[in-house]
This record gives structure tokens, C-alpha cells and sequence, in this order.
């Protein structure tokens, strides 16, 4: 007699948290903590300027978003960076005022 297929479990699906935390971590820079998180590129015909390199950031490619750890902030506390440019701020730092 054939043996049936074992269930596999299923995750939660009540708790979001762990979605919407995906990737965020929290680094320093400039004397302060921010949250960084990795944004996938979507079609939403946004373009940010980068603080990192003052050169437009289209939303469709892969990039950073870092807002302040401390305090409740809000969107406009939100700023678009290039992954790389980010990676590099200690070496090169942005252009102009990062606020």
C-alpha cells in the first residue's frame, strides 16, 4: 500500500513583523544610528537624488533606505541612497547637507 505525503509545516501567517523587518538593520554614521534597509526596484517611475553622489536614483534599480534609529521621524526623514554609496560613506562623504 503506497504511503501518503507527509504535511509539511506552515509558517504563521498572523505575525507580519517578520516580513516587514526583512532586511532592515540598524548601522552608524556621522555620530548617529540609522535604519537601513534594502529596497528591491520597482516600476513606480520615482527618481531620488542620492546624497552619497548627488546623481538621480531611479526607483526601478535596487537601493538603500536610512532614516534615523532615534525618535519617530517620518517620511520625509527618509533619504534614497545607491547600495554602494552607502557602503562607502565613511570614505567618501555626501555632498552638500545630508539633512
Amino acid at each position: 500500500m503506497p504511503r501518503r505525503p507527509r504535511r509539511r509545516p506552515q509558517p504563521s501567517r498572523g505575525d507580519i513583523s517578520r516580513v516587514l523587518e526583512t532586511g532592515m538593520r540598524v548601522e552608524s554614521y556621522a555620530g548617529q544610528r540609522w535604519n537601513v534597509r534594502p529596497v528591491r526596484g520597482n516600476d513606480s517611475g520615482r527618481v531620488y537624488v542620492c546624497p552619497g553622489c548627488s546623481q538621480q536614483l531611479p526607483a526601478s534599480i535596487a537601493h538603500v533606505v536610512v532614516w534615523p534609529a532615534e525618535g519617530l521621524g517620518d517620511v520625509s526623514d527618509r533619504r534614497h541612497w545607491h547600495t554602494t554609496c552607502w557602503a562607502a560613506r565613511d570614505r567618501r562623504p555626501p555632498r552638500g547637507s545630508y539633512r
